[in-house]
């Protein structure tokens, strides 16, 4: 009779999805994406829609996790969680310590709408895509949330000191705000210290996608940062 597991806080992750091999997601390294079910900000252009109902039944479980990273090893260098919004979760700090404990590294993509929670989180990643949302004045109409920009870049901070990698990402809509004010964003991440920058396009339906930086590349922004990528 097989020996029982004994229970543990990552069990109640909450998963949405589990995609088993990217190389985009987390910089430098072969890695597994966790999808975390939940998140309670409305941006109209979320492309992971079906993540934001944080009580609507997980598809997936803890153990399926842990299986796919026992057979990957030696295959893949981490595991990253995305969302949905992966803070929301208690569960968390477990499943990212339990995964470090199998010899893998820990990535994480989060708006950033809770800090202290971040804060407390950062001693178990080894890397963080903190999504900006776009400049302090829109944030609230982005992400239909009051104070949501104040979290963001509060986050921004807590990452910054703590001295773990990272690397902001904004998807750009440009029904939203205008490309001077994504170029006036840009500057101002860098006047922030942020040097890894991916902006992705928010692409509607007919767009054409493009891999130039459209307006970023008339702006003098390139040369702020040692990585600034274009992506849609």
């Amino acid at each position: 009779m097989p020996a029982r597991t004994s229970h543990t806080a990552a069990e109640a992750l909450r998963i949405g999805g589990i995609t088993p091999l990217t190389t985009i997601d987390f910089p430098g390294r072969l890695a597994a994406v966790v999808f975390c079910q939940g998140c309670p900000w409305r941006c109209g252009y979320c492309h992971n829609a079906g993540l934001l109902d944080a009580a609507a039944p997980a598809p997936h479980r803890w153990s399926e996790v842990e299986q796919l990273l026992h057979t990957r090893r030696g295959l893949l260098d981490g595991v990253v969680f995305s969302g949905g919004e992966p803070t929301l979760q208690a569960a968390l700090p477990d499943a990212l310590a339990r995964v470090r404990a199998l010899g893998f590294a820990t990535g994480l993509h989060t708006a950033g709408m809770y800090p202290e929670r971040l804060q407390a989180l950062l001693p178990l990643l080894d890397w963080v895509g903190l999504d900006i949302k776009g400049p302090l004045a829109h944030y609230d109409a982005i992400t239909r949330t009051p104070g949501s920009g104040d979290r963001a870049w509060e986050s921004l901070r807590c990452v910054q000191a703590s001295g773990v990698n990272y690397e902001c990402r904004t998807t750009w809509n440009p029904t939203l705000f205008p490309p001077a004010d994504l170029v006036g964003l840009a500057h101002t991440l860098a006047d922030a210290g942020v040097t890894h920058w991916v902006v992705q396009r928010c692409l509607a339906a007919g767009d054409v996608p493009s891999t130039s930086p459209g307006p970023l590349q008339f702006s003098g922004v390139e040369e702020r940062f040692k990585s600034l990528t274009w992506r849609g």
